[in-house]
């Protein structure tokens, strides 16, 4: 796949962002941010709308993919809104998100509708692939940005977080890859953003060697895999449900397909790492699991016998959860913040455990970093201190969410738990409804673990 999952004449995210001139070497910013997904741009722009001078870094050159589910739920859109891209998405296409189907092993289903009101307000979910998404974030930090006398810059690799006992201050790197000749610049800040993605080198700078602490662990990391189908049977329209299927053939992982618009479809598979790892064969590679469900299982297999993938568009990726670690050596789910740096999003380990969706945490993180930062009283260097309190209302805010999340992904490796649930919420209207609530309020989730929850589920008729 090219920048965008079906051919057409230029579209508005397919060309070049002028991100402006290059700051010279050895240049101070209030706040340095790297990476320029929907984290990082968010980042930006509210540390911008706080009145410091940023530096937004982004190593790719727009218009650039990124692998992902693609739905921006509703969590997401009072931030979309606020930074001004909500009008942006709503004039290119993409799919309205009215519900969300799951489907059992056996062939059950049961479809949950996503409360009227806010899908009413039009803020309830979309779904649209991530390069027209990410584009519109990005175009809108640059704008914030450079208004607010702060630089952006596209195609430069941090290759340095550098350290001053114990404080990360700055970054230096280059434009085009790492091994690129061409002159080394260096930045410098009291703050250090990262948000540059599983993989964030300011979020590897904190974690493994300024505290000498565990990066990832397979058991909260997440394989994704994703293609784009057009022509998928079973989606009519740009409104409808998004839908995830836990079937024999990808237990105790999931199978989704999220319509991006009408006539395309985000087509992919999930699994635990280590869960992945203990599969056999050909089972270890989730290409090839999905191959044999669009080609054999019963039901999918005449779903696509029509489609059409989109060639070029097959990518794998990884997701880092956000569930709680036994024995963490530090904060919760994973070390986000310390002297002179906050991560968010994916580098901050926040992704939800149950429906592998990050956008929504990513965004709020990235606003909270602002309400932390104070370019006066932090003018020489933000204080492990207020990271430590960040960590902790990060945890405070999110904590209990991923905590139930995480409960969820667990009780989804339970094959004839999976049948009987979605089973039986297929049959009472209650359970429907709790289940909205589920989806929608984070906070009922923990109805699933209350004994009157279980007892009228499994008692009542």
């Amino acid at each position: 796949m090219s920048a965008h999952p079906v051919d057409s004449i230029m579209n508005p995210w397919e060309g070049p962002i002028d991100t402006g001139k290059v700051p010279e070497d050895g240049s101070t910013f209030d706040v340095i941010v790297v990476g320029g997904g929907p984290g990082g741009s968010a980042a930006a722009s509210y540390n911008a709308m706080n009145g410091c001078r940023v530096l937004l870094i982004e190593k790719e050159v727009w218009p650039r993919d990124k692998v992902c589910g693609d739905a921006v739920g509703g969590k997401s859109l009072s931030h979309v809104k606020e930074l001004g891209v909500k009008e942006m998405v709503e004039m290119t296409p993409h799919f309205m998100v009215d519900s969300i189907v799951f489907g059992s092993a056996n062939g059950n289903t049961v479809k949950v509708m996503l409360p009227q009101d806010e899908f009413e307000k039009k803020m309830a979910g979309y779904s649209l692939p991530r390069v027209q998404f990410d584009y519109m974030m990005f175009k809108r930090a640059t704008e914030i940005v450079v208004a607010s006398g702060g630089s952006v810059i596209q195609g430069f690799s941090v290759n340095e977080v550098n350290v001053d006992d114990g404080r990360i201050i700055g970054v230096s790197g280059k434009f085009g890859k790492r091994s690129d000749d061409g002159p080394t610049l260096t930045f410098t800040s009291p703050l250090t953003i990262g948000a540059g993605g599983y993989r964030c080198p300011v979020s590897t700078k904190l974690v493994e060697e300024v505290h000498g602490e565990p990066m990832r662990d397979d058991d909260h990391y997440c394989g994704g895999y994703r293609e784009y189908w057009k022509g998928v049977g079973g989606f009519e329209g740009n409104q409808g449900p998004i839908e995830i299927h836990f079937i024999d053939e990808v237990i105790p992982g999931y199978f989704w397909l999220f319509p991006v618009q009408e006539g395309i479809v985000n087509v992919g598979i999930g699994m635990v790492i280590s869960e992945q790892r203990k599969q056999v064969g050909a089972d270890k590679s989730l290409k090839k699991k999905q191959r044999w469900v669009i080609e054999n299982h019963p039901i999918f297999k005449e779903r696509f016998k029509d489609a059409e993938i989109v060639e070029g568009s097959q990518k794998g990726w990884q997701l880092p959860f956000g569930s709680p670690r036994k024995g963490a050596p530090s904060y919760q789910p994973r070390r986000s913040a310390g002297a002179g740096v906050m991560c968010v999003g994916d580098a901050a380990s926040l992704v939800d455990p149950f429906s592998g969706e990050g956008i929504g945490n990513a965004l709020l993180s990235a606003k909270m970093t602002s309400n932390f930062f104070d370019k006066e009283a932090h003018a020489d260097g933000f204080p492990e201190e207020v990271g430590m309190q960040y960590m902790e209302s990060l945890w405070d805010t999110l904590g209990k969410e991923l905590t139930n999340s995480f409960r969820l992904q667990k009780l989804v490796k339970w094959k004839k738990v999976m049948n009987w649930f979605v089973g039986k919420a297929s049959r009472k209207e209650e359970m429907g409804d709790m289940l909205t609530g589920m989806i929608a309020d984070k906070e009922a989730q923990k109805s699933l673990w209350s004994p009157w929850f279980l007892f009228k589920t499994i008692l009542l008729p």
